[in-house]
C-alpha cells in the first residue's frame, strides 16, 4: 500500500470517527453507584449550574443498584451537575457541550457516546500501517536483504507491533480522546522502560568487552562506542524520570508542575514523552539492525557462485594474515568446499584490499599467498590491490571481475567478518553489484562493539530518513500532549 493511500484511509478513519461521534454524541448517560441497592429514583435530586442551558436532564431511573442519568445538549456551554441522595450529595458532575453539540463527560475531550470507535479506528490504523510495513520488508527481503529500508522497516515493524500490543490492552478502557492520548502516550513511551533493565545489561556487557578490546586493540573512541551508546540510552531513558522527580519535589515559583491549569506541567509531559518517543524507535533500530546482522552473516548463498570476493582488512606487520582477516580467508575456502561438494561448481577467488602506509605489503598480495598455501592454484585467484576501503574493494573487485567474464554476467559471493556481511552487501547493493556474503567468526570480546559501529554506520547513512520519522512521531506526541492540555484547561 502506497504512503498517499495509507493517508487517504487515516483521513477517510477520522470523518468516519467525527461522524459517528457528531450523531451519536448529542446526548450522554452517567451512571452513578448507589450505596443502596434498593431505591427509588424518586428519592434522588439532581441540580444542575450553569451559565446558559448546556444540557438538560432527559431521563433519570435507578437500577441494580445505580442511578442512570441521560443529559443533551442544548447549547454550547459547561454545566456542573451535583447529584444528592437521601443523606445528600454523592457525585459532581462536569459535562460539556460542544459547538456541534456533542456532549462529553469529565473533561472538555473528555468521554462522549460514539466515542468509543476512536480507539477501535486508531488500532485498525495502526493495524494496517504494520501490515503495510511487513508487506513492504518481506517484498524488500526477497529482492535483496542488503538494503537500508529494511532495518528502517523492521524497526518500525518492531516499535509499532509494541505499541499496537499495548494499545489493544489499554486502549479501550479509555474514555475520550483525552484519556486515548494519555494512554497512547503512556505505551508509545513504555518501550524504553520496558528495555531499559536490558539496556543496562547490554551496556554493562559492552563495557566489560570494551575494557578487553582496548587491552588487546588499543584505546581508542572507536573501542568505546558500544559502552557509550548502553549509558547514552540508559541516561536518556532515566533523564524524563529524573527530571519529573525534580521538579514534582521543587518549591520553585517559576517552574510549577503542580498546577493542572499551568503550562509547565504539560512541557515537562512533552520533554518526558518526546524523549521517551525517539529512545524506544533508536532502540528498535538498533534490534532491528541486530537481527539483520545476525541474519545475514548466518545465511549460506546459493551454491552457484562464479567469484568469491575477500574484502581486505589490517594485515600483521610482517605481511601475514591477522585472526580477523584469516577467519575471512579461511570462511571464503570453506563455502568453496561446501559448492564444489553440493553442485561440483569451482570458485575463482578474488583477494581484495591495498596496501596501508604501515603495511609492508598489499592487503590482497597477503590473501594470496595464503590462498596458494592452503592449495589453491594461481589461475582461480584474481587479485585486486589498489583498493583502500570496503566500497572501493567492491568496486574495484567487480570491474575486474566484469573484464575476466568478458562481459558476461557473473554470480559473486563475498566473504568478510560476520558483524560486516550486512553493511557491506548494502554498499555492494548500492553499487549495483548484486553479491551474496558469508561471515567468518571474531573474537567474543569486539563483535558486541562492532554491532554497535554497524548499528552507528545504518543510522548514518539513512540520517534523513530517520530523523524525518522521529519528527513525524514527536508531532504526533507533542499534538497528544496538546489534547490533554486543552482538555484541562477548558
Amino acid at each position: 500500500m502506497k504512503n498517499r493511500t495509507l493517508v487517504l484511509t487515516g483521513l477517510l478513519l477520522a470523518v468516519v470517527c467525527f461522524a459517528v461521534i457528531l450523531i451519536s454524541g448529542r446526548s450522554y448517560t452517567v451512571k452513578v453507584p448507589l450505596e443502596e441497592k434498593e431505591g427509588r429514583f424518586e428519592d434522588y435530586s439532581v441540580e444542575i449550574e450553569q451559565n446558559v442551558q448546556a444540557v438538560s436532564l432527559a431521563h433519570q431511573r435507578v437500577e441494580n443498584g445505580t442511578l442512570y442519568l441521560e443529559f443533551r445538549s442544548v447549547h454550547r456551554g459547561k454545566a456542573f451537575v451535583d447529584v444528592y441522595g437521601p443523606e445528600g450529595p454523592i457525585q459532581y458532575i462536569r459535562l460539556y457541550s460542544h459547538y456541534f453539540g456533542v456532549l462529553t463527560y469529565e473533561e472538555y475531550f473528555g468521554d462522549c457516546t460514539g466515542g468509543r470507535i476512536i480507539p477501535v479506528a486508531v488500532s485498525l490504523y495502526l493495524a494496517l500501517i504494520l501490515w503495510t510495513l511487513i508487506w513492504r520488508y518481506r517484498s524488500d527481503v526477497r529482492r535483496s536483504l542488503y538494503q537500508y529500508r529494511n532495518v528502517k522497516n523492521l524497526g518500525l515493524i518492531i516499535y509499532l507491533g509494541g505499541l499496537l500490543l499495548g494499545l489493544i490492552l489499554d486502549l479501550f478502557a479509555a474514555g475520550g480522546i483525552e484519556q486515548a492520548a494519555r494512554t497512547t502516550l503512556s505505551v508509545a513511551s513504555s518501550f524504553a522502560y520496558v528495555a531499559l533493565p536490558l539496556a543496562f545489561i547490554v551496556s554493562v556487557l559492552v563495557t566489560v568487552s570494551n575494557i578487553q578490546l582496548m587491552h588487546k586493540e588499543g584505546r581508542n573512541w572507536r573501542n568505546m562506542l558500544g559502552f557509550m551508546l548502553g549509558l547514552l540510552v540508559c541516561l536518556a531513558t532515566l533523564f524524563p524520570h529524573l527530571l519529573g522527580e525534580y521538579l514534582q519535589r521543587s518549591t520553585s515559583t517559576i517552574i510549577d508542575v503542580h498546577n493542572e491549569g499551568g503550562v509547565w506541567l504539560y512541557m515537562e509531559m512533552a520533554v518526558e514523552s518526546g524523549v521517551l518517543v525517539a529512545v524506544s524507535y533508536l532502540e528498535s533500530i538498533l534490534l532491528a539492525t541486530i537481527i539483520l546482522g545476525i541474519k545475514a552473516a548466518r545465511r549460506i548463498p546459493a551454491f552457484d557462485k562464479d567469484y568469491m570476493l575477500i574484502l581486505g582488512c589490517q594485515i600483521n606487520a610482517d605481511g601475514t594474515l591477522t585472526k580477523l582477516l584469516k577467519g575471512r580467508a579461511d570462511r571464503a575456502l570453506e563455502f568453496a568446499r561446501m559448492q564444489e561438494e553440493a553442485a561440483g561448481k569451482k570458485l575463482i577467488f578474488v583477494p581484495s584490499g591495498g596496501k596501508g602506509p604501515d603495511e609492508v605489503t598489499s592487503e590482497a598480495e597477503a590473501i594470496r599467498r595464503y590462498l596458494a598455501e592452503t592449495g589453491v592454484p594461481a589461475d582461480r585467484i584474481l587479485v585486486e590491490d589498489q583498493s583502500a576501503n570496503t566500497e572501493e574493494n567492491i568496486r574495484n573487485s567487480a570491474a575486474l571481475i566484469r573484464e575476466a567474464a568478458g562481459g558476461q554476467e557473473a554470480k559473486i559471493a563475498f566473504s568478510t567478518t560476520n558483524y560486516h556481511v550486512f553493511r557491506a552487501g548494502i554498499l555492494a547493493n548500492r553499487q549495483g553489484v548484486p553479491m551474496e556474503g558469508v561471515g567468518g567468526k571474531t573474537r567474543s570480546y569486539f563483535w558486541i562493539n562492532a554491532f554497535i559501529r554497524e548499528f552507528i554506520a545504518t543510522m548514518y547513512a539513512e540520517r534523513r530518513t530517520h530523523v524525518r520519522v522521529i519528527l513525524v512521531m514527536l508531532a504526533a506526541a507533542l499534538a497528544m500532549v496538546y489534547v490533554v492540555y486543552l482538555s484541562n484547561i477548558l
